[in-house]
């Protein structure tokens, strides 16, 4: 234990970070319609990392982290297959451009409710999760991901045609 911190723990935060950061510049590449192959896959594998080891801390019965889990996972399962089983073809591309947009805006509301829960000043606005700031905070990157994915799936157009020898 670190700073009473398991490894797991402080491992989900740290790769849960790292894919947040990489989605958002994933996402900025969706709207430039720029297919960042490199940058995309360590967005996937990060987010899908963090969604399963989410599923390893104990926990007592249905809970809504256990919800968004469950949503995230099926929602990576299709961006997944979109991206790398479909290769982005036809009505493929808007599907992974959707589902990536939201394993994105899924890892960002699971930090906003951490922020809440963890950082004294925001837990003292919110401290049940109800509270307007809470609600408020919640709703600008809920508008936020509902705008930028809107203009990524409008602007998102990979060249047609993967290059042999080149990963799509």
């Amino acid at each position: 234990m670190f700073f009473g911190v398991s490894g797991l723990q402080t491992f989900h935060v740290l790769v849960s970070l790292v894919g947040i950061v990489s989605g958002l510049v994933v996402l900025s590449g969706l709207i430039r319609s720029q297919r960042m192959s490199q940058l995309t896959a360590l967005f996937l594998a990060t987010t899908l990392t963090t969604t399963l080891t989410g599923f390893v801390f104990p926990f007592n019965g249905f809970t809504p982290a256990i919800g968004v889990g469950i949503i995230s996972t099926i929602v990576m399962a299709i961006c997944l297959y979109a991206r790398y089983g479909r290769r982005m073809g036809g009505a493929w591309r808007g599907i992974y451009v959707i589902t990536a947009v939201i394993s994105l805006y899924l890892n960002v509301f699971v930090l906003v409710v951490q922020l809440f829960l963890k950082v004294p000043s925001l837990h003292g606005l919110a401290p049940n999760g109800s509270e307007p700031p809470f609600g408020i905070a919640q709703g600008v990157v809920l508008i936020f991901f509902l705008v930028t994915g809107f203009v990524a799936w409008r602007r998102f157009r990979p060249a047609s045609g993967a290059i042999v020898g080149q990963p799509a």
